[in-house]
Order: structure tokens, then sequence, then C-alpha cells
């Protein structure tokens, strides 16, 4: 048995962070291994993905158990800066406090090199490992059915085109991009799925909002039924986001074939192919050249090749690294 750490689990199950701690159960699920909530006698590794207090306290009493703590790296100074209100103010201190969470692992594990590289610079001297979030490729599908049933539900017509993203009300996430994209696109209906609270929502944001568009509609916290239907049925995902560590739901949309257009940032390189498996813009105005090119030409390699990508990062792979990882730090037997 592993014990995945729940604490702070209620604040962070509607982000990334929240769906990789899920990732990881069906990670571990597909290694035969269990995963528990809260420790257990018997217990060696603990996982920890949250930067609370008492995550850090955890992997104090987890150290005097004498369990293995394997702390996961999702959160960086970069992607926390322009995100919500008072977070550029706060970086460098947040960057001390994540340096001094991270440091209480006896492993990190983080999603990218680029992430990787971001924490090497910090002075982090504990040792490092890649391993990314993750796709449940078994769930996220492509399904030809989706177009008309996303579009009837919606009261859209069956021929309009409809471009999706998923995130905070944050800057960082490209929400202004992609307001400012759907004003040169009036024809293509934009459907931004997430939530934030108005309180932790920038003024900019909040403006950029109330001025959007009516093609532009802002569909709240939206469940994982929900989402998949949203990438299975839309005509593109279109991610403009500034700053991530990973992207889980670029690799959601990958895994439903979905044609996806991402911002051109250092996370991406190495991984993914502009032209190849997903199209990379670097402003608004190549975003809008970009969905004009998506529309009017094949996109079936393309998807083909995120669709590759996606089962890459599926749980079984990163399962097996898992393990591995383990091996290599002495935390558990090799396996025959």
């Amino acid at each position: 048995m592993v014990e995945i750490y729940n604490g702070g689990y209620s604040l962070v199950k509607r982000s990334g962070v929240g769906q990789a701690i899920l990732h990881q159960c069906g990670i571990l699920g597909k290694m035969n291994i269990q995963a528990t909530g809260d420790y257990q006698s018997g217990e060696k590794i603990v996982h920890i993905n949250t930067i609370f207090p008492d995550s850090v306290s955890e992997a104090k009493r987890a150290k005097k158990r004498g369990q293995k703590v394997v702390y996961y790296a999702h959160s960086t100074q970069e992607d926390f800066k322009n995100s919500f209100i008072g977070s550029n103010a706060l970086s460098l201190l947040f960057r001390v406090w994540i340096k001094h969470c991270y440091n209480k692992g006896d492993v990190i594990i983080t999603p990218t090199e680029y992430s990787k590289k971001l924490l090497l610079a910090y002075g982090i001297k504990k040792p490092v490992y890649v391993l990314s979030n993750g796709v449940d490729t078994d769930y996220f599908t492509p399904n030809l059915l989706a177009r008309k049933a996303l579009r009837d539900k919606l009261n859209f017509r069956e021929d309009e085109k409809v471009i999706i993203s998923v995130g905070h009300y944050i800057e960082r996430k490209g929400i202004i991009e992609f307001i400012e994209t759907a004003k040169r696109l009036p024809q293509v209906k934009f459907l931004w799925y997430g939530y934030t609270a108005k309180r932790l929502v920038k003024r900019k944001v909040k403006k950029a909002m109330k001025s959007a568009p009516e093609n532009v509609y802002f569909m709240g916290f939206t469940d994982q039924s929900g989402l998949r239907e949203a990438y299975q049925g839309a005509d593109a995902f279109l991610f403009l986001s500034k700053e991530e560590t990973e992207g889980i739901v670029v690799l959601e949309a990958l895994a439903c074939k979905t044609p996806v257009i991402v911002s051109d940032i250092p996370v991406y390189d190495g991984w993914l192919t502009d032209k190849d498996s997903v199209f990379k813009v670097k402003d608004v105005n190549q975003a809008v050249s970009g969905i004009k090119n998506l529309f009017k030409n094949d996109t079936s390699d393309l998807t083909a090749k995120g669709r590759l990508i996606a089962e890459e990062h599926n749980y079984e792979m990163l399962g097996k690294q898992l393990l591995h990882i383990y091996e290599l730090e002495g935390l558990t037997e090799k396996q025959s």
C-alpha cells in the first residue's frame, strides 16, 4: 500500500493538482498497489501533492514513522505569477516556501523536463525525477456522436464551429487572449469551462469577461463527464496558457482526438511538435490564423499523433515508470 496524503484535497480538488492526485490512484491501481488516504500500519511510502503547512507536518511525521516521502512538485514560482490577486507580489516568498516544502521529500517528482529545470534552478538538492501527471486514455476517448450531442445540448446549429478551453479565471491561463480571439471570429462559438471565486479574480480579467462578445460562453465548473463531452464534441481545444508545469487538460484533449492549439511556451518543447501533433501560436493573431487554417484543412493526421502522445502518458505506462523510480531510490524492492 501507498499513502497518498489527502490533507488540503478539498481546496485543490477542482484544480490540476486535485486531478493529479486522482491520477496517482489510477496509476497505482494499474500496478495492483492499493492507495490509501491516511496512514495505515505497514505503509512504506507516502505521496504528498499539496504545499499547505499541514503537508509539511505530514512529511515530518512520515519520516518519524520510517516512511519515505515522495513529494510531487506541481507548482513553481513561474506558474504562481499572474494567477490570483496579489500573486505577483508574493511570488518570491512563494518560491522560498515551495522550496522548503519540496525539500521535505526524499524524492521529488515533477511532470516535465521544463519544470525540473526550474526546480533545479531554485537550488533544490534532493533527487528530482520527471513523471507526467498522465491521462486516463480508457476514459478520455474519441466519440463520433459527441459533436451533434454537444450542439443539441447547447442549442447550437449542427454546422456551427465550437472551440473550448479549460481553466480558472486567471490571467496566466490566457483567458484574456481567449476572449480577444473570440472577438476576431464572431461566427465561432467559444466555450470556457472552469470557475474561480470572484473575490480572487484580477480586475483586468473581470473587465475582459464583462466585455466578452456574445459568442463567448462561460460554462462554469464542469465534472469529468462534462469535460469529456466538451472535448469530444468541440472542433478545437484552444489553450493559450502562458505558463504550465505540464497541462493535464492538454493531454485530455489529445486523448479525445480534439485538434489542439497551444501557446508556444517552453513546457511543450520535446513532446509536442508544431504542425505535427498540435498547432503552436505566439499571440492572438497567430491563434486566429491557426483556427482558420485548422477549419480549412484535414486534421486527421494531427489528431492521430495527438492520441499516440496521450497513450504514451497513460496510467499503465506511468505506473511502470513510477515503480522504476521507487526501485532506483530504494523505496521498494526490484520487481523480478
